[in-house]
């Protein structure tokens, strides 16, 4: 018997690190779905922090997201050919790029705060976890899930052991959970039947997800769980910049891009002025990327400049409503 996860409705809200409050979190899970920590950019004792602040404003169970920790050889010619193509736009802006990068293993800090405090539900992306890091998990009974842009990675979950796997389709908005090369782009409805095919862990169907008839159609498909993100960002409890709301709200079709140019890594957002200039530039690999870009997003925030924020959205924004999560989740369910 596959354990089901401890919720009413079959929905999960994206984890959105950096955009996901103990309040927003909260919130979703009062509402009978899966609130999701996007623990991504935290260190080990802000996650513990969050998951504190969640526990304090609900009895519900709630899950913890994590990036799987990767450290890349960066390149001293190709850092050198990233900062020549981001120089331009911090001129701009009239601010320096960050002098030295500094990256941190946070990973296993967060992990010790997940057994501390005794979450129940973990989600991972970039990756599968180290085995010794699965084990001590699983023997605590914590509920676990894999991310996957395809049949490959999907089948990669299950044989490692997670008890679930999230399908991230092309059409989802924010980071590429991709961990094999070459990037796989499918859709989510052609991942999810495939992956169906493939693996018998349940199957979170995730990607460009807006509508009631959109989810009914990937519970048909044979999803256990649908994934939301892009429509939760309106949400009137999501503190997500007023600007990232507006950019959504106001999106059209074929609004969004894929770009690699903030973080180093594949995500799906609003095209603006610096993903078509950084179309063709260099990156380095992420998080070097992310933390080189960390600044001209600051900047452009703080000016209420979009044009260089990472508005991440999925393919769909253009359907977005603002109400409250209580609200977007009755017009999602069939």
């Amino acid at each position: 018997m596959v354990a089901k996860l401890p919720i009413d409705k079959p929905i999960v809200q994206a984890p959105m690190a950096g955009i996901t409050t103990p309040e927003f979190v909260a919130a979703c899970c009062e509402t009978g779905v899966l609130g999701s920590i996007g623990a991504g950019y935290l260190n080990g004792a802000e996650t513990k922090q969050f998951i504190q602040g969640v526990k304090a404003l609900t009895a519900k169970p709630f899950s913890v997201n994590l990036f799987v920790p990767e450290q890349p050889k960066t390149d001293p010619q190709l850092l050198r050919h990233a900062r020549e193509a981001l120089q331009p736009i911090c001129d701009e802006l009239n601010i320096d790029i960050p002098a030295a990068i500094q990256t941190s293993d946070v990973f296993r800090d967060q992990v010790q705060a997940i057994l501390d405090e005794d979450v129940m539900i973990v989600s991972f992306t970039f990756g599968l976890p180290d085995d010794e890091t699965l084990s001590v998990l699983q023997q605590k009974g914590v509920y676990l899930i894999g991310t996957a842009t395809s049949v490959e990675e999907a089948i990669a979950v299950e044989q490692a052991g997670l008890d679930a796997v999230v399908v991230q389709g092309k059409e989802a908005g924010g980071h590429r959970g991709s961990f094999t090369e070459p990037m796989a782009l499918h859709s989510t409805a052609d991942l999810l039947k495939a992956a169906k095919e493939n693996v018998s862990i349940p199957v979170i169907a995730a990607g460009g997800i807006m509508t009631k008839l959109q989810v009914a159609d990937m519970l048909a498909l044979g999803a256990s769980y649908v994934q939301i993100g892009t429509a939760l960002l309106t949400a009137t409890e999501c503190t997500a910049p007023k600007l990232h709301k507006e950019a959504v709200l106001t999106s059209g079709e074929q609004a969004t891009t894929l770009t690699k140019a903030f973080t180093g890594k594949y995500a799906r957002g609003l095209k603006n002025r610096f993903t078509e200039q950084l179309k063709e530039a260099t990156t380095v690999p992420y998080p070097v990327q992310h933390y080189l870009t960390q600044p001209i997003r600051k900047e452009s925030a703080r000016q209420n400049n979009r044009e260089y924020m990472s508005l991440w959205m999925g393919e769909n924004s253009y359907l977005a409503i603002e109400a409250s999560v209580k609200e977007i989740i009755e017009t999602l369910l069939p």
